[in-house]
């Protein structure tokens, strides 16, 4: 009965309470809460080597960061060079090699990791004079061995090579050589022919060059005292050669003259990447640079910001868009928002983009947006305070970008007093829509013809033409490349007479093709059969069947392990429009299939026949002078997603008459794959099994 009572009790107050409180006010925010930050303790070597220590006793683990402070780098015609210096340092050192140290290494439970200006070691604490000694040694004495550096030189050629096609790659790329030039360290990019320029003694010499500690800081955070820090980095330290990197002067990039599209031509580009950036001078220390975060965090910093809710939310043409404002005390940043969007829908997209950063500096943003993101922040920062990485990354800022000592101190407080009009004033000096570049990267047969229509505030925007390395092109011609004359089945024609003849085509009844081929370390076998009305394509690695697609008569499937998984209908009437014994025979009799013009092939010229589907569209590229079928390609759109595939044919042996691609490169996830014939069998005999 007590405890009953004291319930009532207790509810009865509680109403009491509520009744008193006036729910049409919004509560007073409360003051800012006091930000005590934990300042690093420091001290510096005599060779220019800065140490900040943040002691952190709550777990027996240690991190240790090195950061080389130094002003941009200009590689110029070895652009690469820092990228290989990154990847070999940390291979050992000159007195334990390589496979003695990363053994060591993982038998203490740590990792070690190096790039070409940084280097990073985490352990138990009770490990850490023996990591600390380490990574100083591989730093300060780097092991350097030609065979490594051939290793390094021919992993960073494969990674560029799978970029060649790769529509986000691309588009970067331009987007960074526009915006600075390509003769700035922030606009040059590598290729293989800068790797390829580049020598194990031009790695040396940029490690000599720019290694050096004169503007270094090491970060030392965890279970460990300051006065055992000071000692070992001391001794393991002091050997590092005192020295400054050279001096560079750039010149200052500029933005458009004028607010302007720059189109880079992607034939494969399943969707456009579009990116509206300009040049902006802001640095960490500057009185608007925190109501500049704000500004970009409405307009694009997340799933609640501006951009998101309209071009995701609102208009359906992208799965995400967003915005960036960068900062630098060496040169310009860049603001930019972007978006990947379907290709029916890149001119609008671009409107749309334009017309919110516009809309964020003529119109003031409103009590609730300004609100919340100032809520987000504030958490995130008090949040981020509970890592003792915070601390010291606060403390390197600090040092690094001239900042006052109580920055972060003040942090919360700054926050909360930035104002509407201080945001409207943000985005005015940093979102420019009237000396804006609008790159944009995409297929352009299917989006040229709107994207030149595009207007913004009653003008319209002109386009500009670049190729896939930022340099002047010509706008592409696509209605001009189709020879007078050709068609669809003349096209079917010269293939099959550059294979074998018609009349030898016309006898196959059944086809067995296997190609071979290794990636990641695997060997990957495709398998591939086919008569008149069935149809069966079986991928295998190491042996082991992986999955396939199946097509017997109207029946098509997926083939997973034992199941056989239906398709959906759409997908398996495109599908279908494959069959026979060569996709050609079934290509004459479609009448939706087309002649697209002509597209250069591993610099050959060849045309292409589309065959568009719902789900699935095929385009096949024959080789104008030979007839020979040089490249296979598709887009599948499903769920408003879309996934390309292609396959390069090259090479073509005759067996029994027929000539077939003794050489198929094919997209395996994100690299191509080059799968070499292992077996061409004509009029094999099959049965229902081999279709199962």
């Amino acid at each position: 009965m007590k405890k009953i009572y004291c319930t009532v009790l207790l509810a009865f107050m509680a109403f009491a309470v509520q009744a008193q409180i006036d729910r049409s006010k919004m509560p007073e925010p409360g003051p800012s809460p006091e930000i005590n930050l934990q300042d690093p303790q420091r001290f510096e070597l005599n060779n220019g080597l800065k140490v900040l220590v943040v002691e952190n006793h709550k777990l027996p683990r240690v991190s240790i960061q090195l950061t080389l402070d130094n002003p941009p780098i200009l590689e110029g015609d070895k652009a690469g060079v820092s990228s290989l210096t990154g990847s070999l340092l940390g291979n050992g050192s000159k007195t334990i090699p390589k496979d003695e140290f990363n053994e060591e290494v993982d038998f203490l439970g740590a990792n070690i990791s190096f790039g070409s200006q940084s280097a990073f070691a985490s352990s138990l604490s009770k490990y850490f004079p023996r990591i600390l000694e380490l990574m100083a040694d591989a730093a300060i004495n780097p092991n350097f061995t030609q065979e490594e550096f051939d290793k390094e030189k021919d992993k960073l050629i494969t990674g560029l090579k799978t970029e060649e096609k790769d529509v986000a790659a691309i588009a970067g790329r331009v987007q960074r050589a526009l915006a600075y030039g390509v003769n700035h360290p922030y606009g040059e990019f590598t290729t293989e022919e800068t790797v390829n320029n580049v020598s194990l003694l031009d790695v040396q010499q940029f490690y000599s060059n720019y290694f050096v500690p004169a503007n270094s800081y090491l970060v030392i955070i965890g279970d460990v005292s300051f006065d055992q820090v000071k000692e070992l980095v001391t001794k393991e330290f002091t050997p590092w050669t005192k020295a400054s990197p050279p001096s560079f002067t750039f010149s200052k990039p500029t933005d458009a003259q004028y607010t302007q599209i720059n189109f880079v031509d992607v034939p494969n580009a399943v969707q456009s990447e579009i990116t509206v950036q300009n040049l902006v001078n802001l640095q960490m220390k500057d009185e608007d640079y925190l109501p500049a975060l704000v500004a970009n965090q409405i307009l694009g910093g997340g799933g609640e910001a501006r951009l998101f809710l309209n071009l995701r939310e609102d208009k359906g043409y992208t799965y995400g868009s967003y915005s960036r404002i960068g900062n630098d005390k060496y040169a310009p940043s860049r603001f930019s928002a972007s978006a990947s969007v379907r290709n029916v829908v890149t001119d609008s997209s671009v409107v749309e983009l334009l017309s919110e950063i516009d809309r964020i500096a003529k119109e003031p943003v409103s009590e609730k947006e300004l609100k919340n993101t100032k809520a987000k922040y504030v958490g995130n920062f008090v949040l981020a305070l509970e890592r003792p990485s915070t601390i010291a990354r606060y403390a390197l800022n600090i040092e690094t970008e001239g900042l006052p000592k109580d920055f972060y101190k003040t942090y919360l407080e700054r926050i909360n007093a930035i104002s509407i009009e201080d945001v409207q004033a943000a985005s005015q000096k940093y979102f420019s829509v009237d000396n804006a570049r609008v790159v944009v990267a995409g297929k352009g047969s299917e989006v040229l013809e709107n994207l030149e229509k595009v207007s913004f505030n009653g003008k319209t925007v002109p386009v500009k033409y670049y190729d896939k390395y930022a340099k002047d092109a010509e706008k592409p011609n696509y209605e001009a490349a189709i020879p007078e004359g050709v068609t669809v089945q003349s096209i079917v024609d010269k293939y099959f007479e550059a294979i074998g003849g018609k009349d030898k085509v016309d006898d196959i009844t059944s086809l067995k093709l296997v190609y071979e081929g290794t990636a990641m370390g695997a060997t990957i076998k495709l398998e591939e059969k086919r008569t008149p009305d069935k149809f069966a394509q079986i991928t295998y690695m190491n042996g082991a069947a992986m999955g396939g697609v199946i097509a017997k008569g109207d029946e098509l499937f997926a083939k997973q392990g034992t199941n056989n998984v239906p398709l959906p209908p759409d997908m398996q009437k495109d599908m279908l429009q494959s069959l026979g014994i060569f996709v050609e025979q079934r290509i004459a009799a479609n009448p939706a299939a087309k002649v697209a013009g002509t597209e250069m092939v591993d610099g050959k010229e060849a045309i292409k026949i589309e065959v568009p589907g719902a789900v699935i569209q095929a385009t096949y590229f024959y080789d104008i002078e030979t007839g020979l079928k040089v490249k296979e390609a598709s887009v599948t759109t499903m769920g408003g997603q879309s996934q390309s595939q292609e396959a390069l044919l090259k090479d073509y042996t005759e067996v029994e008459g027929i000539k077939f691609p003794s050489v198929r490169m094919s997209q395996l996830g994100p690299q191509m794959v080059e799968f070499k014939l292992a077996e061409a069998v004509i009029n094999v005999a099959v049965t229902d099994v081999d279709f199962e």
